[in-house]
């Protein structure tokens, strides 16, 4: 690639919606509904509202929005446990902008910060363990979240704090892994799908070879995409192409970040630092096996979590609150009652309206507020 601009050709992209239209209308001749495929990653969610590409696509094709957004998923009692930390004497809580507005059971860590809580945004974990060399006589705890991307650099800011010898920093670790996730959703027999489009920031970490299982055992082909339309349209294009030939395997099309066997050092930073969890709880997925990682035992004076003594306390979404739906692929967000007028960006209830990859601040800022008409226009297709 050397211009953005060759992924957002106009004349290509008619030319790929062209043969998605085509494979769709022929994958659902003997169907009565439209073929799903999940994005899996909050980007792509966003990326697909921004440039309009699902308003261009036939009533043939839905996409389906998956739990790829990391403060999302977050359940409220984990959040309930970070507040109790950042409450604690002598604490500075770090963490990343979007977790600062997500509600707890009682409040925000914003409206934590605001009671007098030491509560500071951070662009990098490697800023926390600054903080944390600067305030030697205060503990200093990173909020950790995120997929398999941002938790290499959670890794080697660890290992650089053991490199340094620096005590008063720790981890609050909430790292969540998409494959197990993937697996969850596809034992749900409420959510057909017919394949994914598979992350491509994770994929730049870990690689294709972890979706072989979704492939092998589900029977769900996956197509790793990147961001522009272009790699989105492409990514659904050879996902409906798999379907048509009868094949069922994983493709890499984001084939200029993303290699097979995923990136060694952000590995083996991980594999040194991080231990999977026997279950972690998800907002809306309930609890997953080995779906989180925890801190290895070698690293265990870095762990937040055993250093403070948290409430661990399972906390029910808000009754009016559809996120869990949402983040299933259950529902879309117009379909929750308070989407738009009680939720807002400015006064969100759930979590999918906060965070910058949610779907339901995807479908706010975009205007993809209206109940769209395609099971209609799939009826007159056929």
């Amino acid at each position: 690639m050397k211009y953005v601009q060759e992924f957002r050709d106009p004349q290509k992209a008619q030319g790929l919606l062209h043969e998605i239209e085509a494979l769709g209308r022929q994958l659902t001749q003997d169907r009565p509904g439209p073929i799903k495929i999940m994005e899996i990653c909050g980007g792509h969610t966003h990326s697909i509202f921004k440039y309009g590409l699902e308003s261009l696509l036939p009533p043939t094709v839905e996409l389906v929005h998956g739990p790829g957004c990391p403060v999302c998923i977050m359940p409220k009692g984990r959040l309930d446990d970070a507040i109790s930390i950042a409450q604690q004497p002598h604490v500075i809580l770090t963490t990343f902008g979007d977790v600062m507005r997500v509600p707890g059971s009682q409040q925000s860590l914003l409206q934590a910060k605001a009671e007098g809580a030491d509560i500071r945004m951070v662009y990098s974990p490697l800023d926390a363990l600054k903080l944390a060399r600067e305030n030697p006589e205060r503990e200093v705890v990173f909020f950790a979240i995120g997929f398999e991307t941002t938790a290499p650099s959670t890794a080697l800011t660890v290992l650089q704090a053991k490199r340094e010898g620096v005590t008063n920093f720790s981890l609050f670790c909430n790292h969540v892994l998409v494959v197990p996730a993937l697996e969850a959703l596809l034992s749900n027999p409420d959510l057909q799908l017919d394949g994914f489009i598979g992350p491509g920031h994770v994929s730049m970490v870990i690689g294709a070879r972890p979706y072989q299982v979704i492939a092998e055992r589900y029977g769900k082909p996956v197509t790793i995409a990147g961001f522009e339309p272009l790699d989105i349209l492409q990514s659904l294009w050879m996902v409906l192409r798999q379907l048509a030939q009868g094949r069922c395997e994983v493709e890499n099309q984001y084939t200029r970040l993303v290699n097979h066997d995923g990136n060694a050092v952000a590995l083996d930073a991980l594999a040194q630092v991080f231990t999977v969890r026997e279950q972690f709880e998800w907002r809306g997925l309930g609890d997953i096996p080995a779906s989180g990682f925890k801190m290895h035992p070698n690293y265990a004076q870095f762990d937040a979590e055993a250093k403070f003594t948290l409430p661990h306390q399972r906390i029910a979404d808000h009754k009016a609150c559809a996120c869990g739906e949402i983040l299933q692929g259950v529902k879309k967000p117009w379909e929750c009652k308070v989407f738009g007028t009680a939720c807002t960006p400015e006064h969100p209830i759930g979590a999918c309206m906060v965070s910058s990859e949610g779907a339901c601040a995807a479908y706010y800022k975009y205007g993809a507020t209206q109940t769209p008409q395609k099971s209609e226009a799939l009826a007159k297709s056929h």
